[in-house]
């Protein structure tokens, strides 16, 4: 081939090249004008969600409850199957520096009693049983006044609620002050102290009185002789002391529940089905009144008895204390 044919067809390819280079710089202005616009319709998406008004309880972002997968893991902590009582977890709303904290309530007292709170700087370390330094006491003495009885007890906003020692009362100890202000649920709604959580097996003691959290706040659930020992379900309005806010009746039987926990301002309750497994069969939306009596979600054990089990919005967890073991579930949302 000639010096001037490979001139000729070089040329050819730099005016190809010439060509395709153009074309690439053209294509490439319209992606990012597509990703321009693509950006601002972004922009203006996410400022119309933070202007959206605070939702109403029984409603979330994240729907119904569709499953609960795991355990994702199980630990007996620092006291391996010593305490078969108790409850864990971490505050919803927690104090500022204390965002990773878990906290642990263990009835050291007959399986029924305790009067302090361990706390552990993060999920590692309660896992290897590695707690912050010193408990947290309401009393030296246990049980006496105001002290903690049964297993049912949450945290939220740096305060520990539960059913005072010896009486039809919700407990709220502030964990900076050290201070316990109460709320009395016999007061005009004839308390049924005898409406525990059951199988057909056995009860599960001090049982009667179930604190839960959810997004919005703290709940209760108890039930009164006027109501046939069905469940009653109300909001506890934070303060010193706390109040008793919006009640709603339920129909479904107390003592034919294991266990009940708040989600989005739903009520869910539990069963017992065998010693590997729970059902989640039960829900109350606490905004359509809409009751629900087939969920057939199940929950796999890894021992017969749940003696606590409470929702946790912050990373949309189960915390279920069963049997000395903490375990730890992921809650599914539609």
């Amino acid at each position: 081939m000639s010096s001037f044919s490979q001139l000729k067809i070089m040329k050819t390819e730099m005016k190809a090249l010439e060509k395709f280079d153009t074309m690439q710089v053209i294509k490439g202005r319209q992606t990012i004008e597509v990703l321009r616009t693509d950006l601002d319709s972004c922009k203006k998406e996410v400022k119309a969600l933070t202007q959206l008004p605070q939702l109403p309880q029984g409603t979330c972002p994240r729907s119904r409850l569709v499953s609960v997968t795991g355990p994702v893991f199980y630990t007996e902590g620092e006291y391996p199957g010593l305490y078969s009582y108790g409850a864990w977890g971490c505050d919803p709303k927690p104090e500022k520096g204390k965002e990773n904290w878990y906290w642990l309530v263990m009835m050291t007292s007959n399986n029924r009693y305790s009067n302090y709170i361990r706390f552990y700087s993060s999920l590692n370390s309660l896992i290897r049983g590695v707690s912050a330094p010193g408990n947290v006491y309401i009393h030296t003495s246990n049980p006496t006044t105001n002290t903690i009885q049964g297993p049912n007890n949450v945290l939220y906003g740096g305060a520990l609620y539960y059913n005072c020692y010896n009486r039809d009362a919700v407990c709220h100890f502030n964990l900076t002050t050290k201070h316990v202000t109460t709320l009395e649920l016999h007061q005009g709604t004839r308390y049924n102290s005898k409406g525990n959580f059951c199988h057909l097996e056995e009860c599960y003691p001090y049982t009667d009185l179930d604190l839960a959290t959810d997004e919005s706040g703290v709940w209760v659930v108890f039930t009164t002789s006027l109501d046939f020992g069905n469940m009653i379900l109300s909001k506890v309005e934070g303060g010193e002391p706390p109040a008793l806010g919006k009640t709603w009746q339920t129909s479904v039987y107390k003592q034919a529940v294991t266990n009940t926990f708040m989600a989005c301002g739903v009520l869910y309750a539990t069963r017992y089905v065998n010693q590997e497994l729970e059902e989640i069969f039960y829900s109350f939306n606490t905004v359509t009144g809409k009751e629900r009596f087939n969920l057939g979600i199940f929950i796999s054990k890894i021992s017969p008895n749940i003696q606590a089990l409470n929702y946790s919005p912050v990373d949309q967890t189960l915390h279920v204390y069963s049997d000395s073991n903490m375990v730890y579930y992921k809650v599914i949302f539609e």
